[in-house]
């Protein structure tokens, strides 16, 4: 049609990248959760396209022979950075292991981000995070080390300088010894494969930030008002939108240039991973007495503390790492102190403004601990569960902070993917009077919920708190459960009546106030250590 046009690849990578982000941001706006099905299918996908690269490049070195590239570090004044002036870090010997480890850091990206998902891990946590470790250790050793390594054995060195250096997977699918028509289809396949990784990577780092920024606010660092929730989604959109807006930002800045992005996120990686180390071996010392489910390994005891080597070693090797980078990414040094320094001063401004008004009310110290919620208060029953929408409901009545063995039997015997976890406390008022503070929890109740909340992490549950005020705690979950649909009541056994005179009250009580119209069933349990009441009420 002797028509012609280009387009300029970055730019059309920064327009893209800046509609994915409108489109999690829409969708964590919502509150739609991801769904972990969907990223288990992106994983088996990518790894049946790893599996089949590594097959045909198996063929190829078969059919074709290898050729080594060149064996010997070769430093760019780019990739040496700051270090081409200063003669004691000449890339040579140890010093130039290191920088090469330091430019293929994003390797660690994957155990990263195990950090974001630790609250949502079932429990047990300690063995599901080594099985979690291990299949990605296995995942990239296989599909990031192997078939790099493949790359250089199979693609002409001066292929890789000039023609693949963006993306080695897709330049190794075009140089396999197969048919034409099949290296267009791989290629196509490393490129769907990056695609549902990397969108899937944008929403984990919305999710990850917005639940850090959440932490902050918690801990009086940054005002309250940034928690507010969205009037009808009940999301943190403010926090949200922030970390979105931020994600556009870098973006622009970046010009679509992955190295950069690529530099700057290892900055990051490595500064939180030698913190993180850091404060590890600190806590090993000062709270040597702490009961730990396990620790990393090559531990020497001496007196009454357990000296982590392996730990010390570790920290070493990341720390060198971290202070190499420093020297040899200019951008990301210069970038990631900038952006450091700003937030610091941010948070540091905000925090002391907290202090001046309310912050000396909600300020967390070692006395007090307790777990920041959004209350949100509602004028009737039936609008505290319309938000419910799994096909079951289980009602969990609590009260005591030292009688929760329900609800841990609920959280280790409920699949919380289909079912709809209330976790319900009655304020019990006597005589007429009425509560005229619905917005702040007692003490009472903050250890209370303090506990469930630490419980729900522990087992990486989802639970929908609820605090209804009445003057007759059984009618009030018996119309809890009737309002929303119920179809099960789960209780621990009271101290005064016993388990048995409970169920007495219950079954009159609901004698008074069963509907005329009800057809259906819900189940009460009563539990306690090693015992379990059970009753239908029909």
């Amino acid at each position: 049609f002797s028509f012609s046009f280009s387009l300029n690849p970055r730019g059309v990578a920064v327009i893209f990248s800046l509609c994915v982000i409108y489109y999690f941001w829409r969708e964590n706006i919502k509150g739609v959760k991801e769904s972990s099905e969907n990223n288990i299918k992106i994983v088996i996908f990518t790894g049946i396209v790893g599996f089949l690269l590594l097959i045909f490049s198996i063929y190829t070195i078969y059919k074709r022979g290898y050729n080594f590239p060149p064996f010997e570090f070769r430093f760019t004044d780019e990739s040496l950075g700051w270090a081409k002036n200063f003669d004691f870090l000449k890339p040579i010997g140890i010093i130039g292991v290191l920088m090469a480890l330091g430019h293929s850091i994003l390797a660690l990206s994957g155990l990263e981000t195990l950090a974001q998902v630790y609250r949502e891990i079932e429990d047990p946590k300690i063995p599901n995070l080594k099985k979690a470790v291990f299949i990605i250790f296995i995942f990239s050793f296989l599909f990031t080390g192997v078939l790099t390594f493949f790359t250089g054995l199979i693609i002409p060195f001066d292929k890789i300088v000039n023609n693949y250096y963006e993306n080695l997977l897709s330049g190794l699918a075009m140089e396999l010894a197969v048919p034409f028509f099949l290296k267009i289809f791989l290629k196509f396949a490393v490129v769907l494969s990056a695609f549902f990784m990397l969108i899937g990577a944008v929403n984990t780092a919305i999710v990850g930030a917005n639940g850090i920024m959440n932490r902050v606010a918690e801990d009086g660092i940054l005002p309250s008002w940034m928690r507010k929730l969205h009037p009808k989604y009940g999301t943190t959109y403010i926090i949200i939108s922030t970390v979105a807006l931020l994600q556009g930002i870098i973006v622009i800045l970046s010009g679509g240039d992955i190295f950069i992005l690529g530099e700057a996120y290892a900055f990051g990686v490595l500064w939180s991973l030698t913190f993180d180390l850091a404060s590890l071996i600190v806590l090993r010392f000062k709270r040597y007495d702490l009961k730990k489910e396990w620790m990393f390994p090559l531990n020497i005891e001496w007196k009454r503390y357990k000296i982590p080597l392996g730990l010390i070693l570790l920290f070493i090797l990341i720390f060198s790492l971290s202070i190499i980078n420093l020297f040899t990414k200019k951008v990301a040094t210069m970038a990631g102190v900038s952006f450091s320094l700003f937030l610091y001063f941010l948070f540091t401004y905000s925090e002391k403004k907290q202090q001046s008004s309310y912050f000396d009310i909600h300020k967390i110290n070692e006395t007090d601990k307790e777990e920041k919620v959004n209350i949100k208060t509602e004028s009737n029953i039936e609008s505290l569960f319309k938000n419910l929408t799994k096909k079951n409901r289980i009602l969990v009545a609590v009260r005591n902070p030292n009688n929760l063995v329900h609800l841990r039997w609920v959280f280790e015997n409920v699949n919380d993917e289909d079912t709809d976890i209330v976790v319900l406390n009655v304020k019990v008022e006597k005589g007429y009077n009425q509560s005229s503070n619905y917005e702040t929890l007692t003490l009472e109740e903050k250890d209370l919920f303090r506990e469930i909340i630490l419980m729900a992490e522990k087992y990486g549950k989802t639970i929908h708190p609820v605090v209804v005020y009445s003057n007759e705690p059984v009618y009030t979950i018996l119309t809890c459960a009737l309002v929303g649909c119920f179809s099960r009541i789960v209780m621990g056994v009271s101290g005064t009546l016993g388990a048995e005179t409970q169920m007495e009250d219950i079954a009159l009580m609901w004698g008074m106030i069963r509907p005329k119209n009800f057809n259906s069933n819900i189940e009460v349990n009563i539990i306690w250590e090693s015992r379990r009441l059970s009753y239908i009420l029909t």
